[in-house]
């Protein structure tokens, strides 16, 4: 039975929503930290919800993805009393102030 030309244009209508909807969710990308000159991670292509942890301390983010980053020295990404978040726009890299403590999360910055 063959099926309409409406309806098939309609379902290719509704794939192709889905799926730059789903695209919305995600940080298209890369982000690779650095403990002074080690590698410790490199995460691809994250949910932009929620916090995000590092393995341990990091000194160096590269942020290669288009979204911009909020870099916390706690691991809840919460600011301590008297502390600050540091604001990492994308495509770019940003080294840790030896003052302010190692990066040990970060959330993405409300577009």
């Amino acid at each position: 039975m063959p099926v309409s030309r409406s309806l098939a244009a309609l379902c290719g209508f509704a794939v192709l929503g889905l799926a730059l909807t789903a695209c919305d969710d995600q940080a298209n990308g890369q982000i690779i930290a650095h403990h002074d000159e080690r590698h410790v991670e490199t995460v691809s292509n994250l949910v932009i919800g929620g916090c995000h942890r590092f393995p341990e301390g990091v000194t160096r983010v590269d942020n290669y993805t288009t979204s911009s980053l909020l870099m916390y020295t706690t691991p809840d990404c919460t600011v301590p009393p008297g502390g600050e978040s540091v604001y990492l726009d994308g495509p770019s890299s940003d080294n840790v102030v030896r003052a302010t403590g190692q990066w040990r999360s970060f959330s993405f910055a409300p577009e």
